[in-house]
């Protein structure tokens, strides 16, 4: 069961999803959002930012009991199976699902949410580049890893490091809008208040929900 997002239910965004019809596969040309715009931050909050994405540690899963990681094999065997045409090599495929699961745990989002940003954002394609130079799967601007990383913006095409820096600065705008997605993702695609991009994330999430037995 994917984590629900404080203040906005991951059943209002996916109402929000489903008035728009039925999705379909976005086309996979040059990636399209990834246009955060740099803010000051308040070094309380640089440092929390800086603090959430320094341990690099590869993603294990934990479970406390032998149902949670049951459901979470069922999700991994199902996603794998739609993100087939996407991702061919299925090593690739599985270490990809088990970052992304493990990221958005961590940082508390819905996975499905981001599974449907990520193919908003770059098609699911590692080393995507936007007209504006954001990068990678979570298309981060440059910028971020001088603001709260180590200043090396290379290693934004590492694919736990895009991952994590797109999951802690998807929760920094949670944070900052109290919960609300909608304005978030805005936010996130520097469009805040404009419907096109959260309403383009929650169609695609709905070819990532999973209803677990």
């Amino acid at each position: 069961m994917d984590a629900d997002v404080p203040g906005t239910s991951r059943r209002l965004w996916l109402l929000r999803g489903a008035a728009l019809g039925a999705a379909g596969w976005l086309t996979a040309g040059p990636a399209q959002a990834g246009r955060q715009a740099e803010e000051p931050l308040a070094d309380s909050v640089r440092s929390a930012l800086s603090s959430a994405i320094a341990n690099s540690a590869p993603p294990v899963p934990e479970f406390s009991d032998i149902n949670q990681r049951l459901a979470y094999l069922r999700w991994l065997g199902t996603m794998s199976e739609r993100l087939k045409k996407k991702k061919p090599d299925f090593q690739t495929r599985i270490e990809f699902l088990q970052t992304v699961w493990y990221e958005t745990r961590r940082a508390g989002l819905d996975t499905t949410m981001v599974m449907g940003l990520i193919q908003v954002e770059s098609a699911f394609r590692k080393f995507a580049i936007s007209r504006v130079g954001a990068r990678g799967y979570m298309q981060i601007m440059p910028f971020w890893s001088r603001v709260i990383g180590d200043g090396d913006a290379s290693r934004l095409f590492h694919m736990q490091t895009n991952i994590r820096f797109g999951c802690v600065i998807l929760r920094h705008y949670l944070d900052r809008e109290r919960g609300d997605t909608y304005l978030a993702l805005g936010r996130y695609n520097g469009s805040r208040g404009k419907p096109q991009y959260p309403n383009a994330v929650y169609a695609a999430a709905k070819n990532w929900v999973h209803h677990d037995a």
